[in-house]
């Protein structure tokens, strides 16, 4: 899988208009969770079984090292602040928000 890193809040504003044109998620590591390190490695086993994406773009935010990065992810998009967590953007609107072992790339495809 290739992730597209999310480090500079500036990225946030190119994001949500990037998502008018593709969907867009946002995945929130936590580096030092073993939770966190259980939900990214299943969304990227799944990633990797399925052939169809849907143009979906992912983002990969290491929240332990870039703390105000992913407040201002909770605050921009009107989500509370989980880890892990995933956020999918469509047309600038948040349309999935999961955490934990709920992360579900199916269940994204699904809705977007």
């Amino acid at each position: 899988m290739n992730w597209n890193i999310l480090n500079e809040i500036t990225q946030l504003d190119e994001i949500s208009e990037e998502s008018k044109t593709q969907p867009v998620a946002i995945f929130k590591h936590s580096i030092r969770c073993p939770i966190s390190s259980t939900a990214k490695d299943r969304f990227e086993r799944a990633w990797s079984k399925v052939t169809d994406h849907k143009n979906l773009k992912v983002y990969y935010l290491d929240l332990i090292n870039l703390r105000q990065i992913s407040n201002h992810v909770a605050t921009k998009f009107g989500v509370q602040h989980e880890s892990p967590q995933i956020i999918v953007l469509k047309n600038g609107e948040v349309i999935y928000d999961e955490s934990h072992y709920g992360i579900n790339l199916e269940e994204i495809l699904e809705k977007i």
